[in-house]
């Protein structure tokens, strides 16, 4: 088992993927910034007076005398919250994400097809015009 192991990692699709999938977590880091940063506070403004998105939640549990007025109090509180807020956030993150993957996955697929049907190159047609001719 350590024998096929040691086989796998050493196979340069090991290497690629690990790259593969630190470079996802740094994109999926600039993605949710752009999210809560950018467009978040954009769309609060636009469905008027700045929502915040991350602070829409609705209290499962009650807060006894206490008001409770943002996600965070409500945790500290230890009380149960539908943080509906945090999910749209979600939501908004994962179709921004899976929207520029299939732009990049569309690109390189255009410039494979691209490569490909550029055709063989003249060197290589003589070569095989000479080898043809040494044939006969």
């Amino acid at each position: 088992m350590w024998g096929e192991f040691k086989a796998f990692v050493n196979k340069g699709n090991v290497l690629d993927l690990a790259v593969g999938v630190l470079i996802g977590a740094a994109f999926g880091k600039i993605i949710s910034s752009f999210t809560d940063d950018i467009l978040m506070p954009l769309i609060g403004l636009l469905t008027g007076g700045g929502v915040d998105f991350s602070n829409r939640f609705i209290l499962l549990g009650d807060p006894g005398d206490k008001v409770i007025t943002t996600l965070a109090e409500a945790k500290a509180a230890n009380i149960g919250v539908f943080a509906y807020g945090n999910f749209i956030t979600a939501l908004i993150n994962f179709v921004i994400l899976a929207f520029v993957i299939f732009m990049i996955v569309r690109s390189a697929n255009r410039m494979m097809k691209r490569h490909e049907t550029a055709g063989t190159p003249e060197d290589v047609l003589l070569l095989r015009e000479i080898r043809d001719s040494l044939k006969k």
